[in-house]
């Protein structure tokens, strides 16, 4: 039987990170309020069977939080996997950035436990300090190295971070925190673009998702991981798996394998969902903002319906 831990700060307080129990004050009032959006029929406030997120990667200037706020303030579930990643570990101890909007995210996904929502807790490379955890319950919150997950049409899906099947991480992680820096470069001109095309009231775009369409290496490795993970998750006799890691959202068939991978919220920004029928779908969370940006102004400009004429 887990263990349940009652107190976060009990929890943090063997980790490396200095004051990080501060960071996980549920309780405190949120920069930003949670929006009250009812449920209903074809509305903008949605329920799902699971929904799965991973590299958020809390705590750098990359992560998207305010898009990963607005998506916990319209979609609902019965369960989440937080699948890895949600906190950087590795940049909080090279240098320490937590605005409001990051631990409003905390305090989000807390409240939902405490609703009831059955929420488990992967952890990651980059938060792989909550490992040795693996095996508690604190907050309502289930800590697991690992976990299978039973859809609603009765598939088996293995669901994990995904490093394990990275050989650059496991062999060389030097040459891990290397990429890390690079990666960091790049983000930062991700977001200098993004603040340009904010000010111009043009949508979301990833510079950095777009370059690593392009570049062969990067989608060539992509590629090999989703293969290796899918090969792996059929040696253990599941129908399919999910996983994060690689900042790339995909579902496709391998080898008879299901595999689906929910992307991230620093590049994609988007959330792996389940359907009360089994039916898998990929949010890309932009794009949902983008639409209902543009909705009202599609109706101002729809022409006044014409008015039919009375009989005598």
């Amino acid at each position: 039987m887990p263990t349940t831990v009652h107190s976060i700060s009990a929890l943090t307080a063997a980790l490396p990170l200095g004051d990080i129990a501060d960071l996980f004050d549920a309780d405190a009032r949120p920069h930003r309020p949670e929006q009250v959006i009812p449920e209903q029929p074809g509305g903008p406030r949605r329920r799902y069977r699971t929904v799965w997120i991973s590299d958020v990667h809390l705590g750098t200037r990359g992560c998207n939080a305010d898009m990963l706020i607005d998506f916990l303030d319209h979609v609902d579930s019965d369960t989440m996997y937080l699948v890895g990643d949600i906190i950087d570990g590795w940049q909080l101890k090279k240098r320490f950035y937590w605005p409001a909007a990051h631990n409003d995210v905390i305090g989000r996904l807390m409240k939902r436990a405490r609703r009831g929502t059955r929420m488990i807790y992967i952890p990651g490379n980059h938060d792989e300090m909550f490992r040795q955890f693996a095996g508690l319950d604190f907050g309502g919150i289930q800590i697991r190295r690992k976990a299978i997950h039973e859809t609603a049409d009765g598939r088996r899906l293995l669901v994990l971070h995904g490093d394990e099947f990275d050989a650059i991480t496991l062999s060389h992680r030097w040459l891990a925190h290397v990429g890390d820096a690079a990666y960091t470069m790049l983000m930062a001109l991700n977001r200098w673009v993004s603040a340009v095309r904010r000010r111009w009231g043009m949508p979301y775009w990833s510079l950095s998702k777009h370059a690593k369409a392009k570049v062969k290496n990067a989608v060539a490795f992509i590629s090999r991981f989703e293969e290796i993970v899918a090969e792996a998750a059929g040696s253990r006799g599941v129908q399919g798996v999910v996983c994060g890691h690689i900042h790339t959202a995909e579902m496709r068939e391998i080898a008879g394998i299901s595999y689906y991978n929910d992307g991230d919220w620093v590049e994609g920004c988007t959330a792996l969902v389940e359907h009360g029928d089994g039916r898998m779908e990929i949010l890309d969370w932009g794009e949902e903002m983008r639409r209902r940006s543009v909705a009202p102004a599609v109706a101002l400009a729809a022409p006044a319906p014409a008015r039919t004429a009375l009989a005598a």
